[in-house]
């Protein structure tokens, strides 16, 4: 049987409709006459699209999308395992079903352990399914694994790299990586563009800038900000 994790946040961090969210995803994606990158992994923001969409967009119009994706995101219910995986099924938004890949999902399985089978992690969460509409619109055949993590043990997160570098370079395609977060959350506007600004200086040697912006919250108050950028590493 074909499990469905049904949208959690249509409507509420993107348009519900089908034409209303095709057309707002367009629109951040721009005429699509960016010069293409082959990435092997790119950092794009999870807020509502008001906030951070078009620096999402942003990112996804100066990449190449693969047939294949992992999607990787922090656990913001804190439901399920520390380290959860899906590797059977879909995920349903107002642009249609987008399915998982399986054998890569079982793959990584195989290799780390760690990853453990759980859809309740992904039952709430936000941060990949609103990376799912940019995937959907960059590429129609794509397919993609959702890891969600829950735990910042160093040595844990490390071997999971490990094991993603592996089994990327065993299974013959490419393979994009996108990492589902915000910059930083809930300091000051002046405080949150120097340490973004920073992560982005740090990087670029190995990383590509493709944009970078800061907004405000849901509040409005500039005291109390979320940073959005968006890295495409090479």
């Amino acid at each position: 049987m074909n499990q469905v994790r049904e949208a959690a946040v249509a409507g509420q961090f993107y348009p519900g409709s089908k034409t209303e969210l095709l057309r707002e995803v367009q629109g951040f994606l721009g005429s699509g006459l960016k010069k293409k990158i082959r990435a092997l992994g790119v950092i794009a923001p999870h807020a509502g699209y008001i906030y951070s969409g078009a620096v999402a967009g942003a990112v996804y119009a100066h990449v190449e999308v693969p047939r294949r994706v992992i999607v990787l995101c922090p656990n913001h219910t804190g439901m399920g395992e520390p380290l959860s995986i899906m590797s059977a099924g879909s995920f349903r938004t107002p642009l249609g079903e987008i399915e998982i890949d399986a054998p890569l999902a079982e793959a990584l399985k195989k290799e780390f352990p760690l990853l453990r089978e759980d859809s309740a992690a992904q039952a709430r969460e936000h941060a990949v399914e609103v990376q799912l509409p940019f995937l959907q619109a960059a590429r129609s055949d794509v397919k993609f694994v959702p890891i969600t993590v829950g735990t910042g043990q160093f040595e844990v997160l490390t071997a999971l790299g490990v094991v993603l570098a592996k089994v990327i370079a065993e299974c013959g395609d490419p393979v994009l990586i996108v990492a589902s977060s915000d910059m930083n959350h809930y300091e000051d506007d002046a405080e949150t563009r120097v340490k973004d600004a920073l992560a982005l200086r740090l990087g670029a040697t190995s990383a590509e800038l493709v944009k970078y912006a800061t907004s405000g919250d849901v509040s409005g108050d500039r005291e109390h900000v979320v940073g959005y950028a968006g890295i495409a590493i090479l």
